[in-house]
């Protein structure tokens, strides 16, 4: 009842249809009203009740809700199918076959004031843009989309994924302490709140690692990541799953059951979901990769950042693709394959900078850096650690800063250029942080798995 409209667009609606139909004002009111009640309400000086709107809509032909609302009474549902449609394609044709699909269901969800069908759009927009390294537009829609379900009064999970989006965008950007903050400033808050619901939580855990990583927290990313692969959903195909929901949901919506087709692409929506959490359950193989990597241990190393590289290259998502071969061509080059992890990192630099995969794109240059070292190419490895070091000042990642320094001042030490050395040490020193330390909080509560 919340969402009819006023009393004069009823009434000039009213008016309308009885006119398209031929009907007189008698012959829609009988029998329970009478002509001149028909005539007040179309004069818009009366709100009709539900029930007299219901007698209405059955007169003339039309669903309850079309009739309040002005909306076609399939359109929600409709809407609500075709965004599962865009979600698949996100899930498995990539980013931009899905952005156009979503750009169209936003300006239908608008044009109908539907608030949770805008938010599902202006959501699935910012992903696209995400994965096509348009961060500062995917920040944009993801906002739009946070503000849009708050003003509906949904609840925190339900927000979840907007703003995890926008901790990503800012992440990617080299923000990482402001992403920080909103992923453990939710986590928070939903743990705290007893709002313990298992695909929130493995959402922003799973996001929360790359940041943590990137600024020397490394026991803060281990135990996310532990934390998102206990609550990580399992399903045989969800894909095949989703299909089928959403074929079904077709013929319900065909024969007029909407509540049953509208329960069918709920399911369909949520093994979609399943399938875009690829993208986070790679990042925790990435992290297992890292893990093992610190402990020595890189044949295992290598077979968890392939098996995250594959699953994001399956994914089309170019940009965490990137990320992560830098991370295996350190693995590689530890193993004595420095040539096929140069030409790795090599494949990668054009889709990395500092507005896209800072950091990342300075573990590239630097590890160039130190293959050119090994090499004796000198001058080629000193400019690769400059590279390196205005994307990593840029960024804040005091960690890698730290070690970055050293390396440098030791190659203009080793060049006999000592004063210069000792600046480059300097440097380091200023930002050298403990491992697994950072400037930030106590550690978010946690969800009692």
């Amino acid at each position: 009842m919340g969402d009819r409209d006023d009393r004069g667009t009823i009434g000039r609606r009213v008016q309308r249809l009885r006119a398209e139909r031929g009907m007189t004002q008698r012959q829609l009111a009988e029998p329970a009203y009478t002509p001149a009640y028909i005539s007040t309400l179309e004069a818009g000086r009366v709100r009709p009740s539900e029930e007299a709107l219901r007698h209405l809509a059955e007169r003339l032909g039309v669903g309850y809700e079309e009739l309040a609302t002005g909306r076609p009474a399939r359109l929600a549902t409709d809407l609500r199918l075709r965004l599962t449609e865009a979600q698949r394609a996100l899930a498995t044709e990539g980013a931009e076959e899905a952005a156009g699909q979503y750009a169209g269901l936003l300006a239908e969800a608008e044009a109908y004031e539907l608030p949770e069908e805008r938010a599902a759009a202006l959501l699935g927009l910012g992903e696209c843009a995400v994965e096509t390294g348009e961060l500062v537009a995917g920040r944009q829609y993801f906002e739009q989309a946070e503000q849009c379900l708050a003003d509906a009064g949904a609840p925190l999970p339900a927000r979840v994924p907007a703003l995890r989006g926008r901790a990503l965008a800012h992440y990617l950007a080299g923000e990482l302490r402001y992403a920080v903050y909103l992923l453990e400033t939710t986590l928070d808050e939903l743990n705290r709140g007893g709002l313990h619901d298992p695909d929130a939580l493995l959402l922003l855990y799973a996001s929360a690692i790359g940041p943590y990583m990137d600024m020397g927290a490394h026991a803060r990313a281990a135990q996310a990541a532990e934390l998102a692969l206990a609550l990580a959903p399992s399903a045989g195909d969800p894909a095949l799953v989703a299909r089928m929901h959403r074929s079904v949901a077709r013929t319900l919506l065909a024969e007029g059951r909407l509540a049953e087709a509208d329960a069918s692409l709920a399911k369909a929506a949520e093994l979609y979901r399943t399938l875009q959490l690829r993208t986070e359950l790679a990042n925790c193989h990435w992290m297992r990769g890292y893990v093992s990597a610190q402990n020595g241990e890189l044949t295992r190393a290598e077979a968890e950042m392939r098996e995250a590289l594959d699953m994001l290259t399956a994914s089309r998502a170019t940009l965490y693709s990137s990320q992560v071969a830098v991370e295996l061509a350190d693995v590689l080059h530890r193993r004595g394959k420095s040539a096929e992890a140069a030409e790795l990192l090599h494949g990668v630099l054009d889709d990395l900078s500092s507005e896209r995969g800072a950091v990342h794109s300075a573990g590239a240059h630097r590890l160039l850096g130190i293959i050119a070292e090994d090499a004796r190419d000198t001058e080629a490895a000193e400019e690769h650690y400059v590279r390196a070091l205005s994307l990593l000042e840029r960024a804040g990642a005091a960690g890698d800063l730290a070690d970055l320094c050293r390396l440098l001042g030791d190659l203009l030490r080793r060049t006999g250029r000592v004063e210069a050395a000792l600046d480059a040490y300097r440097t380091g020193l200023g930002h050298r942080t403990a491992p697994g330390t950072t400037t930030l909080g106590p550690a978010p509560a946690q969800p009692p798995l």
